[in-house]
């Protein structure tokens, strides 16, 4: 069976395993106060040209996502995000769990506007009963979006500057930002997602880690005490230096970028022979999560060979799928899958 349902399929990457092994029976100090830690960090600051920023590493991302914007959020304000948004649809209700509200936006291709962005803060403070609302106290994206699409430079700008100019954070979910930048098409680099955004993780559990967020924090004063609140929510890992070793070893040698690549050339590779069949694009995305509407005796038929998601519900003659390669998949893999479209 061929599998293309996500990009967390495997364990780890080759390098990082042997880092793991190799540091196996090191004794270090817990909760990241250990010398891998250190130089992870260290190295991602240096990746985002971010020298004064705050470097958290945590476990998962909707654990990441909660722990964040509970940090970010007081008690009566809630999180700006797309309908489409992660924390409004996959998270279980994670942020609501904190008590807090996903005040939702229109999403286009998964993205959000920043002149909509605006117009909801504006029209909230114009509106007389506002003091009995849920206020807008944040903003969340995600890049790639839920639908692989890419903010430009541009875009990403002009949410930093609606933000700044209502005094709320911006705040980047990174799940898959490997896979972001090293499409062709993407846009804004590391070094501006730091720039422009207050906070970020960079995802490592769907780019070659066991398990791994690194949260970027470049105002630090919206965090004040974070790694309480970590631990709060139950996301501090005692044993730290296991992080901290994978991270160190990602963010050597460039390797978060390099293996990222082969996630985007076999996706490629896989949505040009659907179009050839002449399968529909439900969203051209540049990244390694492929969307296409199929007949649902295609769905069937293809299911007995391999595993990918409906996504959303199954229509009545034909659904749309995703199909997602990661850091792992191989030529012969996409091959065996092209050859039985």
């Amino acid at each position: 069976m061929l599998h293309f349902d996500c990009d967390y399929m495997e364990g780890a990457h080759p390098e990082v395993m042997r880092r793991l092994v190799e540091t196996n029976l090191e004794q270090c100090p817990g909760y990241g106060c250990d010398p891998h830690t250190a130089h992870a960090r260290e190295l991602i600051r240096q990746a985002c040209g971010a020298p004064e920023a705050e470097v958290y590493l945590l476990v998962g991302g909707t654990q990441t996502n909660a722990t964040v914007i509970d940090g970010l959020l007081r008690r009566h304000e809630g999180v700006l995000a797309a309908t489409t948004g992660h924390i409004n649809v996959h998270e279980a209700g994670a942020i609501e769990a904190a008590g807090h509200k996903v005040l939702t936006l229109p999403e286009h291709e998964g993205k959000v506007r920043a002149d909509e962005v605006a117009r909801y803060i504006e029209d909230f403070y114009r509106d007389e009963t506002c003091e009995h609302m849920v206020a807008p106290g944040m903003l969340y994206i995600s890049h790639p979006t839920e639908f692989g699409t890419l903010y430009t430079l541009a875009e990403l700008e002009a949410l930093h500057d609606v933000c700044r100019r209502h005094s709320i954070p911006l705040y980047l979910d990174g799940a898959r930002l490997s896979y972001a930048l090293a499409a062709e098409e993407n846009q804004p680099s590391l070094r501006d997602i730091a720039r422009l955004c207050d906070v970020f993780y960079i995802g490592g559990t769907k780019t070659g880690l066991l398990f791994g967020e690194a949260v970027v924090v470049t105002r630090s004063a919206l965090l004040p005490h974070f790694f309480t609140l970590v631990k709060q929510h139950g996301a501090l890992l005692a044993k730290g230096w296991l992080l901290g070793i994978q991270f160190e070893t990602l963010f050597t040698d460039e390797l978060y970028l390099r293996i990222a690549r082969q996630a985007i050339t076999t996706a490629r590779r896989l949505k040009e022979a659907l179009l050839r069949k002449g399968y529909r694009l439900y969203i051209d995305s540049p990244t390694n999560q492929q969307f296409f509407v199929l007949p649902n005796s295609e769905i069937d038929r293809l299911g007995q060979y391999a595993t990918f998601e409906l996504w959303g519900a199954r229509g009545e003659r034909e659904s749309v799928v995703r199909f997602v390669t990661s850091w792992a998949t191989g030529e012969q893999q996409v091959d065996e899958l092209i050859a039985r479209l």
